[in-house]
């Protein structure tokens, strides 16, 4: 019994296939706990607990991630093959020289075309106000509690621990 061997692209497909597989099990998973955590985990009334924020801020962070990547991976298939059906490659030439007359070096070039410069565009920074100036501090106390009958509870409990 023989085994076939795979050709370039079908071992590329199916590499392929398995990626996109395995990540969008992960990102069905990530989605699963999230919708589970969010909905049948008691939260607090008016607000959601402070690991759950942080573990729903890295789940959506991971989800991004994945869907970022999936989308990727899923275009570069997609450009590639529309790619190769609209161009397809050309057949193999013979390497003998032709004897075709080809263009002077000094004639001119017929495409509009340019190579990029890589510079980037200059960036100004807009001028600062400096002329602003901070108001200056308070000069009175601070009122932190609402009523001066709470005050003297608090020093009198105070002057108790002191004395006692």
């Amino acid at each position: 019994m023989t085994k076939s061997k795979y050709t370039p692209e079908e071992v590329e497909v199916r590499i392929w296939g398995f990626v996109v597989v395995m990540i969008t099990i992960i990102l069905f998973g990530i989605v699963f706990s999230l919708l589970y955590s969010v909905t049948f985990v008691t939260q607090p009334i008016k607000s959601m607990a402070p690991i759950d924020q942080a573990y729903t801020k890295m789940l959506n962070d991971i989800v991004l991630l994945i869907v970022g990547g999936i989308g990727g991976i899923v275009g570069k298939r997609a450009v590639g093959s529309v790619t190769n059906s609209a161009n397809p490659t050309p057949p193999a030439t013979s390497s003998a020289p032709s004897s075709a007359p080809t263009a002077p070096p000094s004639a001119p070039a017929t495409s509009t075309w340019t190579a990029p410069s890589g510079a980037l565009p200059v960036w100004i920074n807009p001028p600062l106000d400096e002329s602003w100036t901070p108001p200056p501090p308070p000069s009175t106390p601070p009122n932190h509690l609402e009523h001066d009958s709470v005050r003297e509870e608090i020093a009198l409990a105070r002057q108790e621990v002191k004395n006692g």
